[in-house]
């Protein structure tokens, strides 16, 4: 894999459990930094630890409540900010040329992206759903699957 700075932002995530899925998924594709903000749960927690099976302590990470803080931070360093979401005129994931440094937001399990981080965005990509059932993947699993997918650029 490159070597391509990645951040992350967990806008909402309510699951401690995905919180924790995303740090190793986080570790393992070199993410620079997770931003934990909003509800979103962060270390210590047992839930976390759980499912991040000590990838943690690996992964550079800060709380900050206010998601549009972080990304105003970013705005002002030049990286680029997309969302993944499913909504009218979003790219397909697979389909984006991707420029670094890039800021990846994912959002509540339920409501997606607050609309307050969508407006700091570049771009909005989805992941196609081909199912007949779900509407959507598990936040932690799609955000795995784009991760890849970017350090593949």
């Amino acid at each position: 894999m490159k070597n391509q700075d990645i951040h992350l932002i967990l806008d909402n995530i309510r699951s401690l459990h995905n919180v924790g899925a995303i740090f190793r998924t986080a570790e393992a594709t070199k993410v620079k930094k997770i931003y934990l903000c909003g509800l979103t749960g962060y270390p210590p927690r047992k839930e976390i630890d759980k499912t991040a099976l000590r990838t943690v302590a690996g992964v550079p990470w800060e709380y900050v409540k206010d998601v549009t803080d972080v990304l105003k931070k970013l705005k002002k360093r030049k990286v680029g900010i997309i969302a993944l979401e499913q909504r009218t005129g979003s790219l397909y994931y697979n389909q984006t040329k991707y420029r670094f440094p890039l800021a990846v937001i994912v959002g509540h399990e339920l409501y997606g992206v607050s609309e307050r981080a969508i407006s700091y965005t570049d771009a909005i990509v989805e992941i196609p759903m081909y199912g007949r059932i779900a509407e959507s993947l598990n936040v932690a699993t799609a955000t795995g699957i784009l991760l890849y997918k970017i350090k593949e650029s």
